[in-house]
């Protein structure tokens, strides 16, 4: 879709349909009143009616007659003015664009919605939406003529002319981020068959090659050597051979952090040996949702150029039962040398999170995220509305849930007590890869943190917020992207990070 914003009156617009907000019992805003004005009152008549009430996301399609330079107007809710925010802004923009795409309707012109935000915040939430909101996967359909349409335009129409420039950089980067949040999608909602980690391994290398990111791809010998058993005894019982993918973005530099971003890469999960019930097992083609993230975050850090030295590891691996399978009850001996008694192979990407966390160590880094479908104990705990977060530094936990609020991509902490560190004791490994069955999310977690040392990290589990199971606004059914957008607020915000939270309280 092609994104334009420039300076102009909207009333004086020829547009094949303008989209214009209205708050629930609105006040006439200047841009209100022309519009009406226009019509001889219909708008006003419209509401005082009640044949439309502008709640959120509501809309009506009101032809014009002739007596505007544009065809029609699409009036959409704003709900009530003090309860709207830049996700809302999210919300209606999506929600506009699909509605107009369901009317066929190829070019659409829009105002920037009223927000005492800056400028540059609301036009990128707007294009964030209408692009996040116009979000289809249909690689492998045949559509119709009728479910084939497609808006093609957008154009976002600024009448202060000093709010311009801000408007177009917010729109642009708006647009760049959302992309990269529909190529999460689009890798996710593949078929396993498709997505393997080779797949993502040669996603990574056409990203280097375009973007002068650095890329490398571990083969199995190299991983061998390094003791990578969590990610070879996991994609032992594949027929896909296992790929340890390593993104770097720029060089470290003295007085300048370093920023590991680490994504589970389970590209299909039967569960192995541990095999899951065949219902929704189809869905487990997104348990490389994390690796998806982190690849897609990655492709908007070569355009945007933050000030960071940044490092992105995806171990990506296929989880198979076979006769060559890793066997419930086996010992393996992760990177680092930690043994792991492996009680139940479908607790495997804290397995493969366990060799690439060890491997972070090499950067020493400042600060580690890895993100990941770690556990169904999450989509318990917190359902589809929030990203489980757990970590062993305050400073850096505060980051993420600041930026995971800007994004409106919510994380929600849990504690990492010593106590919960029990569940995972093994009598004959130095660790065990499942706990007792209670509190599933942490036991997870504490599992993984045996790995990381003392090195600030966070670990976001994304299990419930990764697949949708119903529409949303700007979230589809299927892949959601979610993650890219909180993972690019937390690094293109980044500030140095202060020597006194190397070592925070749990």
């Amino acid at each position: 879709m092609k994104l334009t914003v420039r300076y102009g009156m909207l009333v004086k617009e020829r547009a094949e349909t303008i989209v214009l907000g209205l708050f629930d019992a609105p006040r006439i805003t200047p841009v209100l009143k022309r519009f009406d004005k226009a019509l001889g009152g219909e708008i006003s008549r419209l509401i005082k009616s009640g044949d439309f009430r502008p709640r959120l996301n509501k809309t009506f399609l009101l032809p014009t007659y002739g007596l505007l330079p544009t065809k029609r107007l699409l009036l959409i809710g704003l709900g009530k003015e003090n309860e709207f925010t830049l996700d809302k802004v999210r919300q209606v923009s999506g929600t506009a664009l699909k509605t107009v795409q369901g009317f066929g309707i190829k070019g659409v012109t829009s105002q920037l919605y009223p927000l005492k935000d800056s400028v540059e915040q609301v036009s990128r939430a707007m294009a964030e939406g209408a692009v996040l909101g116009l979000y289809r996967f249909d690689r492998f359909k045949h559509l119709e003529p009728d479910e084939a349409k497609e808006v093609k335009s957008l154009t976002i129409v600024v009448e202060d002319k000093a709010r311009l420039g801000g408007a177009k950089v917010g729109a642009r980067r708006g647009q760049l981020i959302a992309e990269a949040a529909c190529q999460a999608r689009d890798l996710v909602n593949l078929p396993g068959s498709e997505a393997t980690p080779s797949m993502i391994a040669n996603e990574a290398k056409k990203l280097g090659r375009r973007s002068g990111i650095k890329v490398r791809v571990l083969s199995a010998d190299t991983m061998k050597r390094l003791g990578m058993n969590g990610v070879l005894g996991v994609g032992r019982g594949s027929a896909q051979p296992p790929k340890f993918v390593i993104l770097e973005y720029g060089k470290r530099r003295p007085g300048q952090d370093t920023v590991v971003l680490v994504g589970k890469g389970v590209t299909f999960d039967s569960g192995g040996i541990s095999i899951k019930p065949s219902q929704d097992m189809d869905k487990m083609k997104y348990d490389m949702a994390g690796a998806g993230t982190v690849l897609s975050a990655f492709r908007v850090f070569a355009r945007l150029r933050p000030k960071a030295h940044l490092v992105g590891l995806l171990p990506c691996v296929e989880n198979m039962p076979s006769g060559k399978a890793m066997k419930p009850g086996d010992i393996i001996s992760c990177m680092g040398g930690k043994t792991v008694e492996v009680a139940n192979t479908d607790a495997e990407g804290r397995l493969i999170l366990a060799d690439a966390l060890a491997y972070t160590k090499r950067y020493k880094p400042t600060a580690v995220v890895d993100i990941a479908t770690l556990t169904g104990a999450c989509v318990v705990a917190l359902g589809r509305m929030a990203m489980g977060m757990m970590g062993n530094n305050e400073e850096l936990r505060k980051r993420v849930r600041e930026a995971g609020d800007a994004a409106h991509e919510r994380v929600w902490e849990l504690p990492l007590w010593d106590e919960y560190g029990e569940a995972i004791k093994s009598t004959i490994a130095d660790v065990k890869n499942i706990g007792d069955g209670s509190a599933g999310t942490i036991t997870g977690a504490k599992f993984l943190e045996k790995f990381v040392d003392k090195t600030p990290w966070v670990h976001l589990d994304i299990a419930g917020v990764a697949w949708n199971d119903k529409d949303a606004p700007y979230i589809p059914k299927g892949a959601s992207g979610t993650g890219v957008r909180l993972l690019v607020e937390l690094i293109m915000n980044w500030k140095k990070f202060p020597a006194t939270a190397k070592r925070g309280k749990k």
